[in-house]
């Protein structure tokens, strides 16, 4: 990691936050002129992955709650080192990396979130192993949805199965669905928003089916016209990684 990540200017970090507060606002603003129904629901889910504690620590002051990680034993360190401090106990934190056999315990216990769940056998690891004390690991689906050999994630025809099998673990609370679509694919917003609305209709029983993690920095406004709930943020916050 450069120095220069650790001397980060804290007012340019606060500023480049909040303009992509501002850049989400515009685009439900745009999208509301389209759609009535658009509401303005979309968590910021800073992905702070390779960036330093203090970093996240400025931005958890300003009430910036959600942070992404995708390496675990670095964030581990951050996460730890965060609730020695008051902003810590305010921060939720999403798992957003591969998740290896290996991987599940750690995560199971440091993480509110793990977006990245693909497999049963991942499923009922993390289920087995999410400390009593705590409550239900949130976990959502990732779908590959455009069937990329590159990208992780189960097929759209597998879903029925995974969901089925995660409904019966009682320490995962199975909360939507998660996508890093093709760049090229511009319809995989609403593709994915359509099996939610499927699955939601088809599964009542699922009180918590409440989100989509869809859109980066990139193409955020085309994910937030086809509603998503949560955007995934890491360089248009940060700055570029080291």
């Amino acid at each position: 990691m450069k120095e220069e990540d650790h001397n980060v200017n804290s007012q340019t970090l606060i500023n480049n936050w909040q303009q992509v507060k501002e850049q989400i606002t515009q685009a439900y603003e745009q999208a509301s002129e389209r759609d009535s129904r658009s509401s303005n629901n979309t968590i910021l889910l800073a992905v702070s992955k390779t960036k330093p504690a203090d970093m996240i620590a400025i931005l958890a002051a300003q009430g910036q709650s959600d942070f992404g990680e995708n390496y675990l034993q670095e964030a581990i360190e951050k996460i730890t080192a965060l609730k020695m401090q008051p902003v810590g106990e305010s921060i939720v934190w999403h798992y957003i990396g591969s998740i290896q056999r290996n991987k599940t315990r750690d995560i199971a216990e440091h993480f509110d979130w793990a977006q990245t769940v693909e497999r049963d056998i991942i499923a009922k690891r993390l289920n087995d192993q999410r400390p009593a004390a705590l409550p239900p690991l949130n976990v959502l689906i990732q779908l590959n949805i455009d069937n990329e050999d590159s990208k992780s994630g189960c097929l759209p025809a597998q879903l029925p199965e995974l969901i089925k099998a995660i409904k019966g673990y009682e320490r995962l609370q199975l909360r939507g669905l998660m996508i890093i679509p093709a760049k090229a694919n511009t319809d995989a917003f609403a593709r994915t928003k359509q099996l939610f609305e499927e699955v939601k209709a088809d599964c009542p029983e699922l009180n918590n089916w409440d989100t989509l993690s869809m859109g980066m920095s990139g193409d955020m406004a085309e994910a937030i016209e086809n509603g998503t709930t949560m955007v995934r943020v890491g360089t248009a916050i940060f700055g570029q990684r080291a």
